[in-house]
């Protein structure tokens, strides 16, 4: 009789997981059918599935406003579930404005249709990231009947300002004198394999770079602007940058890119001014002032080589720093041992490009910027999250959470675990 009680039970939390999972698909579904692109479509519509779904689970949030200007315009949702007893607060954080659809007759079904086909979930914002918003929301809805026993507390942000690449909902967070400092943040961004636990920082600069302004067909050979920003360009390209050290913990080296030029009009004219981007990506070894040091460097050699009537101006724009946690510090420690528990050979990796893990590195606070479901398309067309794997990350971070607010649980666990593998 027991044995037959024991299977029913299990068969019934296989029932409530299946229908949880089913849940969280259907406000997927709802996000990505609120086109929510950044800097193109009203993030009002997105933003008012997700309020109608928090209150209809009794979960506290608020909206969060970018104050710039005389406009307070919304830049993420933020829900906060306080535990009973003291502790840290953590928190998970999901985007829910998507990159631009790109050339929509490329796509092989509508961007914004949210549909489901051979176990994929598709359209803009699957991947990146409204199947992890759905599931957040899903994680604080589990955990509120328990939020007496739990120390600290959970947020999760929904931001609306991250694909612009101003982070305006992180920011507007930090800057909050009513919510709690978060400890750590786990970001939702997909992909089974690895749990991102560092990445390469930025600076970014543009370059004003001038000339002697004439005809172009005149008789008096002037140095153009443009002739200028080619010549800096090559010498940017050629400058030294370091290799990626073998005995540091960050496997990746720093990298320089001029990613834009502007300048000049027409055919007639030799333009007085042309503007170019910078972007280097930055490593511990390889800061934010090595970075402006080469950058400065070089502009000195253009202006002693190719003298021009005003010198070359440098406008900074960003700087992040890089970050990387070790696979033994929170909430990295927490997210890895939980998906080893789930029976996923996950490993940490460091990225190349930069997240909000940078922004929130430069204030102190630790982050994972990455663990998911598949997914093809993240900003192309067809964008897609592949739902086989969803019951497993959910469980992932359910239990991850769970781990940082209930730290006693969790180390009598990892003792019995050590003391398991002695024995």
């Amino acid at each position: 009789m027991e044995q037959v009680a024991e299977a029913g039970e299990v068969a019934e939390a296989g029932e409530v997981a299946e229908a949880r999972v089913a849940s969280v698909v259907r406000l997927a579904q709802e996000l990505i059918r609120r086109p929510s692109r950044a800097g193109i479509d009203d993030y009002g519509p997105v933003l008012a599935v997700l309020e109608e779904w928090l209150s209809a689970h009794a979960l506290p949030h608020r909206r969060l406003y970018d104050d710039a200007g005389n406009a307070r315009e919304p830049v993420g949702l933020l829900v906060e579930l306080p535990g009973g007893r003291p502790g840290r607060w953590w928190t998970l954080d999901a985007c829910v404005d998507t990159a631009p659809y790109g050339d929509e007759a490329a796509w092989s079904f509508p961007p914004a249709c949210g549909d489901i086909a051979d176990g994929r979930l598709l359209g803009r914002g699957a991947a990146d990231s409204k199947l992890a918003a759905a599931m957040f929301c899903h994680i604080a809805a589990e955990l509120k009947p328990r939020a007496d026993a739990l120390h600290g507390g959970l947020a999760v942000l929904l931001d609306v300002d991250e694909h612009t690449g101003r982070f305006g909902g992180a920011r507007a967070y930090l800057a909050d004198p009513a919510a709690a400092r978060p400890a750590g943040v786990l970001i939702g961004y997909p992909g089974t394999d690895d749990v991102v636990v560092g990445g390469r920082g930025l600076w970014r600069a543009t370059l004003a770079v001038h000339g002697t302004s004439g005809h172009s067909g005149s008789r008096r050979t002037v140095v153009g602007a443009i002739s200028r920003a080619a010549h800096l360009v090559r010498l940017l390209d050629a400058a030294e940058l370091p290799a990626a050290d073998a005995d540091s913990a960050f496997p990746l080296p720093p990298k320089l890119s001029v990613t834009a030029l502007h300048g000049g009009q027409g055919f007639s004219v030799t333009p007085d001014l042309c503007e170019l981007n910078v972007d280097v990506r930055t490593t511990p070894g390889f800061a934010a002032h090595d970075a402006e040091t080469l950058v400065r460097n070089a502009v000195a050699r253009l202006d002693t080589e190719l003298p021009a009537p005003r010198p070359t101006d440098i406008t900074p724009v960003a700087s992040w720093p890089s970050f990387r946690l070790a696979e033994d510090e929170q909430p990295a420690r927490a997210l890895l041992h939980a998906a080893a528990d789930a029976g996923l050979a996950v490993r940490p990796k460091i990225s190349g490009p930069s997240n909000i893990g940078n922004l929130l590195a430069g204030e102190g606070i630790p982050a994972t910027a990455g663990f998911g479901v598949p997914y093809e398309g993240l900003h192309g067309i067809d964008e897609r999250a592949h739902l086989a794997e969803l019951p497993r990350v959910h469980a992932v971070y359910r239990q991850a959470v769970l781990n940082l607010l209930q730290p006693d649980r969790w180390s009598d666990r990892q003792s019995d675990r050590r003391s398991d593998r002695r024995s």
